[in-house]
This record gives structure tokens, sequence and C-alpha cells, in this order.
């Protein structure tokens, strides 16, 4: 067997991935720094040179990579949410009544992520003012978010009330972004799976209780 004439194809096939992997490295290093500033600075505060230094690459380098500061804020709140982005894999997504327990779960992931929950509570409620980047994508997510709450709740409470579903996904949210904010200032004052997950259980009660009464 020529082991030379065998090897050379593999050899050029690790040339090519090897650019590929890097490139997607240094992408998830800009969207992991980019919530890092972004979450201590907010969006118009936060700086891509700063980014750039903490990603180990030049301002140039970053802007190759997303194009401009609002690209780079979009493409980060989408790794965030495990969306596929910039070519970092998106994550797994949980679907039907496995859902709630998945929100649980990720509130009791974010008491070990406070830079994550940082950036998010930031953005968030910087988008809300005028011409803010972000303000469409937060408005998309929550709709979803709602959305995709409901559905699941009226799956395992068996209420087909469609307002009151709405209504009680928009609570549900409403409860976890708020808690956020209180455990960004206190810690040690909040126990946001506690909560969560009591409110959830709250939630589903009210909604059963609904359909026997």
């Amino acid at each position: 067997m020529d082991t030379a004439r065998d090897g050379a194809p593999k050899a050029a096939a690790e040339r090519v991935q090897r650019p590929q992997a890097k490139t997607t490295e240094r992408r998830e290093a800009v969207l992991k720094a980019a919530m890092n500033v972004f979450g201590a600075r907010g969006y118009n505060k936060g700086a891509l040179v700063e980014i750039a230094e903490q990603a180990g690459m030049t301002h140039a380098g970053v802007l190759h990579h997303f194009g401009s500061k609002e690209g780079l804020l979009i493409a980060m709140l989408k790794y965030r949410d495990g969306e596929e982005v910039a070519g970092v894999p998106a994550r797994a997504q949980t679907e039907g009544p496995a859902f709630l327990q998945h929100l649980v779960d990720t509130v009791e992931e974010n008491t070990h992520r406070r830079g994550v929950v940082q950036a998010y509570s930031v953005l968030s409620g910087e988008s809300v003012t005028d011409g803010h980047p972000a303000h469409e994508y937060f408005l998309g997510r929550t709709e979803g978010l709602r959305t995709k709450i409901a559905g699941v709740l009226g799956e395992v409470s068996g209420n087909t009330d469609e307002q009151e579903l709405r209504d009680s996904a928009s609570a549900l949210i409403a409860v976890m972004d708020g808690l956020q904010v209180q455990w960004l200032l206190d810690p040690d004052a909040v126990d946001m799976p506690r909560i969560v997950s009591r409110t959830l259980d709250e939630i589903v009660e009210r909604l059963r209780s609904q359909t026997t009464a």
C-alpha cells in the first residue's frame, strides 16, 4: 500500500478543516467577550476595542467576522439563546412538557453565569428605547417564548382558554425576568430556581382547576 499517496488526501482534508475550526473558535471567543462587555457596560458604552482585546484579536478582526457592532450584538443574543450563529453550532432545544422543567434548569444554570444574566438584563432593558438595535430581536424573542410556554401550559394542564394561557405565560416570563434583576442586586436574598419552580407549579395548578370548575 502506498502510504504517502493514501495519506495525502487526509492531510489535505485536515488543512481545509483546521482553518474552519479555528475561525469558529475565534468567533465564539468574540461572542463570549461581547457578552462580558455589553453586560457590564450596555450596548452604547460597550466598545468593540475592549471586546477585541478580551477575545485576543484586533478591532478589524471583530468587524471582519461580524460586520458591525450592531451585527455583533444580534449574533451575541442569538448565541446566548443557543441558536446557530456565525458558524457556531446551535444547542439542542427542548420541546413539549419537558420544556417547563428546562426553564427551571436554565434558571439554575444562570445562578452560575452572572455575566450572561447581566448581559441579558441590561440589553433587554435598553431595547425598549427608541432606535435600539436589539428592539426587534427582544420583541420577537419574547413573543416566541410566550407562545411556546402557552402551548406547553395548555398541554400539561388541559386548559384550552388561549387568552388565559398567554396571560399565564406572560406572568411567568415577568417573574423570571424580574427575579434576575433582584438576584443581580442581591444574590443571597433571592433563590431564583425555587421561586420559579413554585410559581410554575401554582400556574399549572390554577389552569388545571379551571378545567374542572
